[in-house]
């Protein structure tokens, strides 16, 4: 446990004590902060404090954090499809609703206890004990191809073709409203949202490069079905550019309309369908392709 201790300057009086503390401690969500203050934990010049309380200049503030203890990652008997294997690497075709690797609120049935369970805990460790494996990641609600590294070797030759932009990755989309041009490239910076730090945006601030083209595959009333290449990899890129030019993913909610004309749709519709790779042992070229998802393919036939 470790205790941090600072003094509110003049220019912070006023502000609400959560909103002091996630400024100083920004890995900290405020949420945390505040079950923090409700239990008790957060201190100013000696004394607990409420959630609503609003500092004054020279008020010394004081709280304990706990230490971060990584939880037991264990492997489950979790069916997995597999669309390419070898000794160095495998590629999974992840279903809709699956997360890749655990995090707050997920440490079991995600992609990471399924493969721990698949290929006997022998998994590259560069990422971590969370993260066993796992050397790109799609979205929970996103199907389709994920590349796991077997040991580090292969993840450090596999994250390099990642850093070069030289890996093919092909998803397939459906977006909303038709769009004017058969093909386009999005090239816009993208970044935290600086209104909403759970979301990303286009930010031309502080965002990082990323590159996306699409091209038309087919048109509908209302929707149109594309193809997205990524030339980078950003948290959410394909939803945050496909919003930002007004054709958010069908069935996006965060980056896209709140109601969807779809009740059943859980999640936006994207699929990362072709992923192209240089073999870490071999250097052969390997290109795998995910089916189609089913809720995928009976979206297409209503539309």
């Amino acid at each position: 446990m470790s205790l941090f201790c600072f003094r509110i300057l003049p220019w912070q009086e006023g502000e609400r004590i959560d909103k002091c503390i996630v400024l100083l401690m920004d890995s900290l969500s405020r949420s945390y902060i505040q079950k923090m203050i409700r239990d008790g934990h957060v201190q100013v010049n000696g004394k607990a404090v409420r959630q609503n309380y609003r500092v004054d200049a020279d008020d010394e503030v004081s709280f304990f954090l706990p230490e971060a203890v990584e939880p037991q990652i264990l492997p489950e008997d979790i069916p997995l499809d597999i669309l390419y294997e070898d000794d160095d690497l495998l590629v999974v075709n992840k279903p809709k609703g699956m997360v890749v690797h655990p995090a707050a609120g997920h440490y079991s049935h995600t992609l990471v206890n399924a493969v721990l369970f698949h290929c006997k805990g022998q998994l590259s460790g560069i990422n971590g004990v969370m993260r066993p494996g796992i050397v790109h990641r799609i979205d929970k609600d996103t199907t389709g191809s994920v590349l796991v590294c077997k040991n580090d070797a292969a993840h450090r030759f596999i994250a390099q073709q990642l850093k070069e932009h030289s890996i093919v990755r092909r998803y397939r989309a459906i977006v909303c409203g038709s769009m004017k041009e058969e093909e386009g490239v999005i090239d816009a910076p993208i970044g935290r949202d600086p209104s909403d730090r759970k979301k990303m945006a286009v930010n031309h601030k502080n965002g990082k490069e990323a590159v996306t083209h699409y091209r038309v595959l087919q048109r509908f009333s209302g929707y149109t079905y594309i193809e997205c290449r990524l030339k980078t990899g950003r948290t959410h890129q394909i939803r945050v550019h496909m919003a930002s030019i007004g054709h958010p993913l069908l069935g996006d909610a965060v980056y896209g309309p709140k109601k969807c004309p779809f009740p059943s749709l859980e999640g936006q519709t994207l699929h990362a369908m072709i992923l192209g790779f240089v073999q870490p042992s071999t250097k052969e070229y390997i290109e795998t392709c995910a089916p189609l998802p089913d809720y995928f393919e009976h979206l297409l036939r209503i539309l």
